[in-house]
């Protein structure tokens, strides 16, 4: 995932880190979401919405960190899609609402038809710090 740490994510890391105040980290579970419009550090993008699914945020289990780099471990599969072009992706911590903590614009935008999968093999979501 060549994209960025959020700024929250990067302001209670650098807080809890340095001794400022604990990161009250959140559940384990991770959700995937797909964007019609880029998120950045300013911005919270338009998340995708619709379809027959219809669209929702997807689970997104992570291996452990490796020199720097994280996972996902499995398949995960957006079905029903709306007619969208998705250009980003972000991890959130919750399945709605909550807090993102990494996003990134995909390389190439997915344009996608009613009803489309849109699908993230196992290993082909990398989350990186550097």
């Amino acid at each position: 995932m060549a994209g960025s740490a959020t700024d929250y994510l990067e302001n209670a890391l650098l807080n809890h880190s340095l001794g400022v105040s604990a990161y009250a980290f959140t559940s384990g579970t991770k959700y995937l979401a797909l964007y019609s419009v880029a998120p950045t550090d300013n911005t919270t993008g338009t998340e995708v919405f619709g379809g027959a699914g219809p669209y929702a945020r997807q689970l997104a289990a992570f291996s452990s960190s490796t020199l720097g780099s994280s996972q996902n471990t499995g398949i995960i599969d957006f079905t029903g899609m709306p007619a969208v072009t998705v250009v980003a992706i972000a991890v959130l911590d919750a399945s709605t609402a909550g807090n993102m903590l990494f996003y990134s614009t995909l390389a190439t935008a997915r344009s996608l038809s009613a009803g489309d999968t849109l699908r993230v093999p196992a290993g082909g979501l990398v989350v990186t710090l550097d």
